[in-house]
């Protein structure tokens, strides 16, 4: 038998295992057909979602369990003949359970590492008995980010992970990756969240970094098992490249660059507004309609989509400046940039492939999968690298020209040890010069009003700089973001005891802001990454 046969057959093997174990659990969900929730619930959608007196937040609706069938519950709204808001807002509430936010998990006066400790169990949630509404179930526990984020995140479950590793809690560890590898097996894919309206996009490729936390705990093994499901996210990241043939053409997530060279974007593959910001959306494209002629909604909803496959909705990053020389969200283009963290995460990708291959006994794929990362490399440091400002910077392949916006994804590469020393010297300055702020490190340097620009601080874009920082040996300016970062989070816990979603790192009297929510707590990465900081030795 050929290793190519071999590995195909693996591959099945290891996809039935993992459904078969999803299916003897004992909450294992049924798998029944994935409706988001516009074709879910047709009219009744729509009305409710365009209008602003029933709910505030566009989320909610999107995210209520029907208390009865649902072709039941259409058959009685189409009784009601064009209700008033009062009747539809009873309506809702007889046939929906509608989910509180959870904006106080625990108040009491613990240390803050014991606070995190015990804000696991409230995170926390048990395997998905059944599927209904818009939820996608899982067939293990799973812990979620906090307030309106009831559902578990791909990318911030990575940074969770982190505080998990720190508190020994392996077990959830554990289940937290057999989910996302359950939702490759069964979608190809790991959406963005697991909601149905999530299934058109998924979110930064973390996944292989949750093996390499597992492989930590367990040993190499863990690559070789999980392999098969690297392999297909893989796939599905890179869809459509023998499609490319010309400069400058795109398929979904992929592009042909100059160089004939194949790089990644982020996507989405509707365009219609989002169904969980589906005002917010509307409005957005009606602006842009406004000032520019040219743009159609479609166009504005796919990109709005695609940020948020991005993880930073919204950022100067994927706008441009309007007539007034300021970035306004109309002018979104988030599918004409080459990210320099997207394509910096498919590099570890490719290489962590390459390693499982090894340990696979598998040398030949070994080789291909490294061939790759080395052309990936190559190819960020063609497009990305700015060598005027001495930073890494995302690239906008529509223009052939590399943004002006700095940002933290620009310490990507040196989180995955693409950089040289040359370009991570130039790199630190600029972090200590213009990024260091008194709570620790701001995420762009441009104050737009959106949750990813200045003056705001996420705790994954610290944790990223931090090791970014230490991999290239700028470890007393790494400690300072780390001392600044942990001080802040202690500073704001003393007053409410809260973890927060996102800090002002800037002005330490105000909180973190903008954006089209307010800000949450629980919070699922920030209590990862504080607990992975303030443990280490």
């Amino acid at each position: 038998m050929t290793r190519s046969l071999s590995r195909k057959i693996s591959l099945v093997v290891l996809v039935l295992l993992l459904a078969t174990r999803a299916t003897v659990h004992p909450a294992s969900p049924k798998q029944r057909t994935l409706l988001p929730p516009e074709e879910l619930y047709g009219q009744l959608f729509y009305d409710i979602q365009s209008n602003k007196n029933i709910f505030s937040d566009s989320k909610t609706f999107v995210d209520c369990f029907p208390r009865y069938n649902v072709k039941t519950i259409l058959e009685k709204y189409a009784r009601l003949h064009r209700p008033s808001d009062s009747v539809l807002s009873i309506f809702i509430k007889e046939n929906f359970f509608i989910l509180s936010h959870n904006s106080s998990y625990v108040t009491d006066s613990s240390s803050i590492n014991e606070h995190i400790t015990k804000l696991w169990a409230a995170l926390k949630r048990p395997p998905d008995k059944k599927q209904s509404g818009t939820l996608i179930p899982l067939p293990y526990p799973y812990i979620v980010p906090g307030g309106r984020f009831r559902e578990i995140y791909y990318w911030d479950s990575y940074f969770t992970m982190l505080g998990l590793q720190a508190d020994h809690q392996t077990k959830i560890v554990q289940d937290m990756v057999d989910n996302f590898s359950y939702l490759i097996a069964r979608l190809g894919f790991i959406p963005n969240g697991n909601r149905t309206y999530y299934l058109s996009r998924s979110q930064p490729p973390f996944y292989a970094m949750m093996i390499s936390i597992l492989a930590s705990i367990k040993g190499d093994s863990v690559y070789a098992h999980y392999l098969p499901y690297m392999e297909r996210e893989y796939a599905f990241w890179m869809d459509g490249t023998d499609s490319l043939h010309a400069e400058g053409e795109s398929y979904r997530r992929v592009v042909m660059l100059p160089g004939r060279e194949i790089l990644n974007r982020y996507w989405d593959d509707k365009n219609t507004p989002r169904p969980e910001s589906y005002r917010q959306d509307v409005a957005t494209a009606q602006e842009a309609a406004v000032h520019s002629l040219q743009r159609n909604p479609e166009e504005v909803f796919r990109n709005l989509r695609a940020a948020a496959e991005s993880g930073w909705d919204f950022s100067s990053r994927w706008l441009s400046v309007d007539s007034s020389q300021t970035f306004k969200l109309y002018t979104v283009h988030t599918t004409d940039m080459i990210p320099v963290d997207l394509n910096a995460l498919l590099c570890n990708l490719e290489y962590t492939i390459s390693h499982a291959c090894i340990v696979n006994h598998d040398t030949l794929h070994a080789k291909i999968f490294m061939g790759k990362y080395q052309a990936r490399k190559k190819a960020i440091m063609k497009y990305c690298w700015d060598e005027h400002r001495g930073f890494f910077m995302d690239f906008d392949f529509k223009t052939n020209t590399r943004s002006s916006v700095y940002s933290l994804a620009g310490m990507f590469p040196l989180f995955f040890h693409l950089a040289s020393q040359e370009q991570a010297a130039s790199v630190a300055r600029i972090i200590q010069e213009l990024f260091l702020k008194p709570g620790g490190a701001v995420t762009t340097l441009n104050n737009t009003g959106q949750q990813w620009d200045a003056p705001n601080g996420w705790a994954p874009l610290q944790w990223m700089t931090i090791c970014g920082l230490r991999n290239y040996g700028y470890d007393s300016l790494a400690k300072e973001i780390k001392l600044r970062w942990l001080t802040l989070n202690r500073k704001v816990y003393r007053t409410t005891y809260k973890m927060l979603e996102k800090y002002n790192v800037e002005d330490l009297s105000l909180k973190g802001g903008g954006g089209e929510y307010p800000n949450q707590d629980g919070f699922g990465w920030t209590n990862g990454v504080y607990q992975k900081l303030s443990k280490e030795r």
